[in-house]
């Protein structure tokens, strides 16, 4: 029987490849070039949901073989936070964030032969207070470099979150219960685990 492709990750991120490789999907990745800068008064559900539908089909496949695209943002008082150019826009997000409840959504789009899965989670973050000085140092590691919201949960930033409710995942770049949920529903192949462990 002739072995499936591997799925095709339409993304850059050391993040998500990792997270994939962790519960066995077998995948290869191409980024996708694109423009993401978001539409005047485009809502943060539609920017991540348009940016990823973009990437997959911006993505080239052969017969049998599945595409997934994916596209998280910060988002806080209706406004989009995205990568922050430079250290001062980095530091502005941080004062935004601090001391208050954001949250975190990530869109994720999957096509394969006459079939497109679509979805997105949300997640709320809270973030301790902090000061000049906080931020200053947080800022001064680069951590918060092309990250949306200017900060990595899984990294240093950890210590700046006191409550996380919803996916974990998510707010890293990629809400893994529902993606793989929606690929095992539109008929994917499952991860593959061999001796319990991830092939």
């Amino acid at each position: 029987m002739k072995r499936p492709e591997p799925l095709v990750l339409a993304s850059a991120s050391p993040r998500r490849r990792e997270m994939l490789a962790r519960v066995g999907v077998r995948f290869e990745a191409r980024p996708a070039d694109l423009d993401e800068t978001p539409r005047p008064g485009e809502p943060p559900v539609a920017y991540v949901a348009r940016i990823a539908a973009a990437k997959a089909d911006a993505t080239t496949r052969s017969p049998g073989q599945w595409v997934l695209a994916a596209d998280t943002t910060v988002t806080i008082d209706g406004a989009i936070l995205a990568k922050a150019d430079d250290e001062g826009e980095a530091a502005a997000m941080l004062r935004r964030l601090a001391g208050r409840t954001h949250a975190v959504i990530t869109a994720f789009c999957i096509v394969g032969d006459a079939v497109r899965r679509t979805g997105a989670v949300t997640t709320e973050v809270d973030v301790i207070a902090l000061t000049d000085a906080d931020i200053a140092d947080y800022v001064a590691t680069g951590e918060w470099r092309g990250k949306a919201g200017a900060y990595a949960i899984q990294g240093i930033a950890s210590a700046l979150v006191a409550a996380v409710r919803g996916s974990v995942t998510n707010v890293i770049g990629l809400p893994l219960v529902e993606v793989l949920a929606a690929l095992r529903e539109a008929g994917a192949p499952p991860p593959r685990l061999v001796d319990g462990a991830p092939a």
